[in-house]
């Protein structure tokens, strides 16, 4: 025990004791990340303000006296450069004005029939031809998206009532039944929706991550420079020395963790800030809220993450003959974790069986979900530790093994 406590002490020092390393592994992410979704949250703000102030293109063909009203009652051409077209004008430089819309010059083409007045009066039932009316706009320009919007739920609804009054005198004939919405919710599941399926993926990827940063120096980069063999030949057990590295990095990566959640929580508000309005993933995270049961489930958790991460990495490490090997081999499994994260953001409601949370990392990820949605249940917390850590143990069995192994410890 001992042996482990010198070993676990010197792998600690090694890290702490250089500032360039802390800085690199502590600092620089929470600086980079807070920053990131700074400019993130400015970007997201100054593009919804440019759409918001651009004065929108738009043509008109064919306007009758009641299109005319519902712009000017929409508050539409406050919006818009409105440019009224007869069908003669429009067919007469067509390709142009649609040119415009393609090129982004303009935003939109609301087009009506020659006849749409005549048609419309003249409807009976269904047998009868129903005037058209064509919108013409850009789905990969974002002025025109908003242009199309704005007039989908402003105009034509104002142009579609006062049409449906003049044709059947009042709107109240209309008027069949009185809708009640009755929102029948959990208040947390509903607060927590969008951290519920962006933390999962979140968590397991900084964990990873954390873990990466630190497991891949202290075995492999140690075998590289050889400080690792100087270490075998010394009088402290090899098993004491795998069990001192793999602690000292289960703490490095749960700090590097703890620095990744800490400064996302910083960075949502920031973004907010900078956006100029409360976004929805701003939402998200004010939304969650964590009794001391769910929080002493997320940190078990998270704990038996860094466990087995810092195992695999190790176990790959370990046998790699330098850093750059190492790498190549822990990518695919870096992989697998992104992947496992994110099949949680497309899961239906449906059910999960208990058998899915015995599943490293997927379970894992099940059940930060249904922390966040205050959903997990005791029998699912334990089988998602369960899964996890007993993958882990044997892993850790098989460094314990590695080390004892001439071969793979001094590459021969």
């Amino acid at each position: 025990m001992s042996g482990m406590s010198i070993i676990l002490k010197k792998e600690l020092k090694r890290v702490f004791g250089d500032k360039k390393l802390v800085f690199s592994m502590f600092i620089l992410p929470a600086i980079i990340m807070i920053a990131l979704y700074g400019i993130m949250g400015f970007m997201v703000g100054k593009m919804n303000s440019d759409i918001e102030e651009h004065i929108n293109k738009v043509y008109v063909v064919n306007s009758d006296d009641r299109m005319k009203n519902a712009i000017t009652q929409s508050g539409f051409d406050k919006t818009s450069d409105i440019t009224y077209l007869s069908e003669a004008d429009y067919r007469a430089n067509e390709q142009e004005y649609r040119d415009e819309i393609l090129n982004g010059n303009a935003e939109m083409i609301i087009y009506m029939d020659q006849d749409f007045d005549q048609k419309f009066k003249a409807y009976v039932d269904s047998s009868s031809p129903v005037p058209a009316l064509k919108l013409s706009y850009n789905t990969t320009e974002n002025y025109s998206q908003n242009t199309y919007g704005m007039f989908m739920n402003g105009v034509l609804e104002v142009y579609r009532t006062g049409l449906l009054e003049e044709r059947v005198g009042s709107l109240d004939l209309l008027n069949v039944f009185d809708l009640q919405n009755d929102v029948i919710e959990k208040e947390e599941k509903a607060q927590s929706r969008f951290i519920s399926m962006m933390l999962p993926y979140m968590i397991v990827i900084m964990l990873f991550a954390g873990a990466m940063g630190v497991g891949v120096d202290a075995m492999a980069g140690e075998k590289e420079r050889g400080t690792l063999a100087s270490m075998l030949l010394s009088p402290v057990k090899r098993t004491s020395i795998a069990a001192g590295k793999i602690v000292a990095m289960m703490i490095l990566s749960g700090i590097s963790a703890i620095v990744y959640v800490v400064s996302m929580m910083v960075a949502m508000p920031v973004m907010s800030l900078m956006g100029g309005e409360e976004t929805a993933m701003a939402e998200g995270f004010g939304g969650l809220s964590l009794n001391l049961v769910q929080g002493l489930q997320l940190a078990a958790i998270a704990l038996a993450l860094v466990f087995l991460f810092v195992a695999v990495i190790s176990f790959l490490s370990i046998r790699a003959k330098d850093t750059k090997a190492a790498s190549t081999l822990i990518s695919p499994c870096y992989i697998v974790v992104i992947v496992a994260g994110m099949l949680t953001m497309f899961m239906s409601g449906k059910e999960v069986p208990v058998y899915r949370y015995l599943i490293p990392v997927y379970g894992n990820a099940i059940a930060i979900k249904d922390i966040c949605n205050g959903e997990l249940l005791a029998t699912n917390f334990l089988a998602s530790l369960a899964g996890t850590v007993i993958i882990a143990i044997i892993l850790t069995i098989g460094i314990a093994k590695a080390f004892d192994d001439e071969k793979i410890m001094f590459n021969a």
